[in-house]
């Protein structure tokens, strides 16, 4: 083989190639399916864990845009036989993402789904909190819960199984009024395990005809 046509079949070659790789990123989605919906919906079980045994815990989480959202979380100690204390756990709050749309609209996904998905699920979460103590009732105000929140995909799209990881502090409402911290039940740290179904769905609150250049 002549060697002008070697480095011109070996220049081809790459520019081919280049060709291929371009045409290939130009098919990832960068949002790995976050934009194929304006609402996400999940739920989830699993378990909390605090400074006493841990409680089988349900959680519930609508989000808009995968930026922000509100979440309802149920714990039940007796439902698996734990002596925890609390005993029982409400609460209700928001959630906020400040990653996702930040990173997406400059341009500063990675393309790997997983670590994309995962770095964006970092969120911050305040909320009202019902705490019952063990041999009583719900207590009649809410206290403050405050924590952060990550996720897992298991698949590469935001659509699909997860695992999700959730922590922070839980005050009862005579805590925050600056009384006696008798126990758990009036201040405690707190971290819940999931595993749960994230559905990416179109709620019509944004029009994606007009969608932002990939």
């Amino acid at each position: 083989m002549k060697p002008r046509f070697a480095v011109a079949l070996a220049f081809s070659s790459s520019l081919a190639f280049a060709g291929a790789a371009r045409a290939s990123d130009a098919e990832v989605d960068p949002s790995h399916g976050r934009i194929e919906g304006d609402v996400a919906a999940v739920g989830a079980a699993g378990l909390t864990f605090g400074p006493t045994a841990p409680r089988l815990a349900g959680d519930v989480r609508f989000r808009y845009l995968s930026t922000a959202g509100l979440f309802a979380t149920y714990e039940d100690g007796p439902a698996i036989g734990s002596a925890s204390d609390p005993r029982r756990v409400l609460a209700v709050g928001i959630e906020l993402r400040p990653l996702f749309l930040a990173r997406w609209f400059q341009g500063r996904e990675t393309g790997n789904a997983y670590f994309d998905l995962t770095l964006d699920s970092f969120a911050l979460e305040l909320g009202a909190v019902f705490l019952q103590p063990a041999g009583g009732d719900f207590a009649s105000k809410p206290g403050l819960q405050a924590g952060l929140g990550l996720e897992l995909p298991i698949f590469p799209n935001a659509t699909g199984p997860l695992v999700g990881v959730h922590g922070g502090c839980r005050w009862s409402n005579d805590a925050l009024g600056g009384g006696p911290i008798q126990g758990p039940v009036d201040r405690a740290l707190y971290l819940m395990l999931v595993v749960g179904w994230q559905q990416v769905f179109g709620g019509h609150l944004v029009d994606f005809d007009d969608r932002a250049p990939r």
